[in-house]
């Protein structure tokens, strides 16, 4: 009987926000498995204990980077871990978009602002601001060129914190045709959703955001297809490394599908919206866990 755990974060005295762990520990145990959910910061597991340890939704890992790459390389080192440690650390730091652009796979163009450096900001187009490292839309804001100062003071409380920028044009088709979010399990494409725009005119950075408005099934297009599966490619160990994946899209001033971001860490599997795909997801961690 294999034993698998599902990493998760530690929701305190709320309920936990992943509505799917509960389902899939459930599906992996009637599968056969001994499996259970663990906050990734609990000081009395024994990660060596398990076959399978699949990271599910530490959500707030983003925040305590340096702990949580610690914590990635322990339990790398003691079992296998969903996805690999190298996989973890390359996508924890949203600076891979720039090496997904150098590699050729059509990205939202992006810039970093790093703590010490000027807030060199637009003044001629709406731009959005967030960190290299970061979840949920926390720290991110949508901004005007007439917002300049407001901008300004959101990057030097960022860079105080330690938190490198990201600045990127506003992609207006995204207010239209919303981001697509193609998820790949096994090495294979499992689904895809479409949810409309997180970041309204005016939130401030620091406001609670709704993180998947509007969420809906979506059937991919070719072209969609065809810059997830190149954006795959790039990833350290190449597509094959990975348990899961999922490729979020937004469409460009001509139209074309660009990588908005890359989420190989612990990407919401949306398998409340998508049922009939859990027996799949419960039969590839099933044989991962049971790869010597």
């Amino acid at each position: 009987m294999p034993r698998i755990a599902l990493a998760t974060y530690d929701p305190g005295a709320e309920p936990t926000k992943d509505r799917d762990l509960p389902v899939l520990v459930r599906a992996l145990t009637d599968a056969g498995a001994e499996a259970e959910a663990r906050h990734w910061d609990d000081p009395d597991a024994d990660w060596g204990a398990y076959d399978l340890v699949v990271i599910r939704s530490t959500w707030d890992y983003s925040w305590r980077a340096e702990e949580f790459g610690a914590w990635v390389e322990r339990v790398g080192a003691v079992t296998r871990l969903a996805n690999p440690p190298a996989v973890v650390r390359w996508n924890s730091d949203k600076r891979y978009l720039g090496e997904l652009a150098a590699a050729g796979v059509p990205t939202v163009p992006t810039r970093y602002l790093a703590p010490g450096e000027p807030a060199d900001l637009p003044a001629d187009h709406e731009y959005v601001i967030k960190p290299t490292s970061g979840a949920g839309a926390r720290f991110a804001a949508r901004y005007t060129p007439a917002e300049h100062e407001t901008a300004v003071r959101q990057l030097a409380r960022m860079h105080a914190e330690g938190f490198t920028a990201m600045v990127q044009p506003y992609v207006r088709d995204i207010d239209v045709s919303g981001e697509r979010a193609l998820q790949f399990f096994g090495g294979a494409l499992l689904h895809a959703s479409r949810k409309g725009a997180v970041l309204s005119s005016g939130t401030p950075y620091d406001a609670d955001k709704v993180a998947h408005p509007d969420l809906q099934p979506w059937q991919p297009t070719d072209a969609e297809l065809a810059v997830a599966e190149k954006a795959l490619t790039t990833v350290p160990g190449g597509a094959p490394g990975l348990l899961y994946a999922r490729v979020d899209l937004v469409d460009g001033e001509d139209g074309q599908p660009r990588v908005m971001e890359l989420e190989l860490v612990e990407p919401n599997l949306f398998l409340f919206l998508h049922p009939a795909s859990l027996p799949r997801v419960t039969e590839v961690i099933l044989a991962a866990a049971a790869e010597d």
